[in-house]
């Protein structure tokens, strides 16, 4: 009997384990998130999804995020783009969790074709690009949508500088005369001769993890242009932090970014996807 009693002991106390009590939750979400986090939901999950194949989240106007970008002409080519969001915040933090309104993170469409991530307010697309669309994402990748329309702001790149006129429920039959534009730089403006200088190039190759040459720190004098060519085996997004530049990597195509390193520090140059660091920046 003794024995009996003491088995029923041991039994009892090994669920209240597993049941939380007393001792270490026992969870499945993402290390570093909240309950909350991990299991909030909001809005309702359609079956739809983009052209990219993420599902849409449908969420009342009252209490849906907007979205505005704002663009300029890059002096080195290509456009900046700045995100003006109200009832929204950038979790890069959390991404891959749950969804919880007003939190996520944004994506750029070139050209009607995904091409990167924004965690924050600015971005960089390259030249050669026509229409810029921004859309809205929650942590768990789902498009932010309002009566089935994503949220999203799109800008055409070739008249003058403006700002988009995005909203939480964008029209998808709107004219594209409706949509503001930005000019692209004049062909006509006298170069500086201080721009006939190309600097340094520096090649760099990925494969799987690998990258060639092994990364080490590029030294660099304050003023100094460096270009970087980079071919990857795979479709992915190089960051150079510090300077909020990016360069979508298309798989075995050669990719140029250039950058005159006008910042002093050590900056690092990274792939998004794989998370890959290619090399150092020292801009003394």
């Amino acid at each position: 009997m003794r024995t009996t009693a003491h088995l029923l002991a041991v039994v009892a106390a090994a669920a209240l384990v597993l049941t939380g009590c007393g001792g270490r939750a026992t969870t499945h979400h993402k290390p570093g998130t909240s309950h909350q986090e991990a299991t909030g939901d909001s809005g309702t999950l359609l079956a739809a999804r983009d052209e990219s194949g993420h599902r849409l989240r449908e969420l009342p106007a009252a209490d849906a995020p907007t979205v505005r970008a704002e663009i300029r002409p890059d002096s080195e080519g290509g456009w900046n783009v700045h995100l003006t969001v109200e009832r929204f915040q950038f979790t890069p933090e959390s991404t891959g969790g749950a969804a919880l309104p007003g939190r996520g993170h944004a994506r750029l469409l070139v050209d009607g074709r995904e091409t990167t991530r924004l965690y924050g307010p600015w971005g960089y697309v390259p030249p050669g690009a026509h229409t810029l669309t921004v859309r809205l994402h929650a942590d768990d990748h789902t498009v932010w949508t309002v009566a089935g329309a994503p949220v999203q702001a799109t800008v055409r790149l070739d008249a003058t500088p403006a700002t988009s006129t995005g909203s939480s429920a964008p029209s998808s039959s709107a004219p594209p005369s409706s949509t503001p534009s930005a000019s692209a730089p004049s062909a006509s403006a006298p170069s500086s001769p201080w721009t006939t200088d190309p600097g340094r190039t520096v090649t760099l190759t990925l494969t799987g993890t690998t990258v060639e040459p092994p990364p080490s720190r590029i030294e660099l004098k304050k003023g100094e242009r460096l270009t970087l060519r980079v071919t990857s085996d795979r479709a992915d997004t190089l960051h150079v932090h510090g300077y909020d530049r990016e360069l979508p990597l298309s798989p075995g195509v050669p990719a140029t970014l250039t950058l005159t390193a006008d910042r002093t520090g050590l900056f690092e140059v990274e792939t998004h996807e794989s998370g890959l660091v290619l090399t150092q920046l020292v801009v003394r």
